[in-house]
Order: C-alpha cells, then structure tokens, then sequence
C-alpha cells in the first residue's frame, strides 16, 4: 500500500492522496487524510485575505504606474492618484463596514489591509519626493507634499460622508 501513496520522486502525490481518502495506506494516509480534512483557522483566512486584497492592489498600483510613467523634475501623478484613491476607499469602506454592513471577518483584512494597503504607497511618495528635492525641484517637493496630504485627508473624510449618506433612508 506505501507504494501507492508515495510517487515516483518520493513525494505524496495525487494518488497518495486519492488512496488515503480511500482509507488506504497506513500512516502516511492517516496523515494526508487529516491534512485534507482540516479547515484553516480564522487566522490563516485573514492571511489569505490580505494576500488576494494585496495582490489586486498591488496589480492595480503597478498598472498605473506603467500607465502614467514619473520623469524627473515633474509631479509624480501615478503615486499621487494611488494615494488619493485610497484615502478615499479606506475612508468609505471602514466607515461602511462600522456601521451599515454585517460584521465579516474577511472584508477589512481583504479590502482595507490587502487592497489599500498594496494599492497606496507611502514609501515612494516619500522617495519621490526626496528625488525632486535633491534634483533642485524643493519647492515643487514641498508643495507635492502638503497637497498630497491635505487631498488626502480631504478624500478620507469623503469617503467616510459618501458611506454614511443616505443611511436613515
């Protein structure tokens, strides 16, 4: 019966895994089986969560970062757009899931950590913004800075109206 569960590399494969759900196998069955049955915890589902939220707004970041290319000496729109995008959605979704939406343990993790969080970028804004300093562009790195952050504020908090309009009708 070891024969049948363990491929020819050594490994458990497909059949491994077929023939312990058949019950077949011995130990090593027992083990897959078990292995198969278990449910992930509630912990690792949030961890799964972040990942497919990050990596959509980790794709949605680089698009446009291709799509809107940053040249020396000039505003950086693509990280200024992706900033601003997501104070708004994080302001609209965390507001939304507080206080109009069932409570879920997977949309803040899935939206807010792994979305905005891929999406947004404080670590190149801050580069960006140190690179057009340093290329004799401060007043023009001073004023990206204060406007990226008062729009930002700005579109949080409209995000946070947006959700809660409308919400005694």
């Amino acid at each position: 019966m070891m024969q049948r569960l363990v491929d020819d590399d050594g490994s458990i494969g497909a059949r491994g895994v077929a023939a312990a759900a058949r019950g077949e196998g011995g130990a090593i069955g027992d083990r897959v089986a078990a292995a198969a049955r278990t449910r992930f915890t509630v912990g690792q589902m949030r961890i799964v969560a972040i990942v497919a939220g990050g990596a959509v707004g980790a794709l949605a970041r680089g698009g446009l970062a291709e799509a809107v290319p940053h040249r020396e000496g000039t505003w950086p729109w693509a990280t200024f757009a992706v900033n601003l995008a997501g104070a708004f959605v994080l302001g609209w979704l965390l507001t939304r899931l507080a206080e109009r939406t069932a409570p879920s343990r997977y949309w803040r993790p899935l939206l807010g950590t792994g979305f905005c969080g891929a999406l947004t970028t404080f670590s190149t804004f801050q580069v960006e913004t140190f690179e057009l300093a340093r290329d004799g562009h401060a007043a023009l790195a001073v004023v990206y800075s204060l406007v990226s952050i008062a729009a930002g504020m700005a579109l949080a908090v409209a995000g946070v109206m947006a959700a809660r309009w409308g919400r005694h009708w």
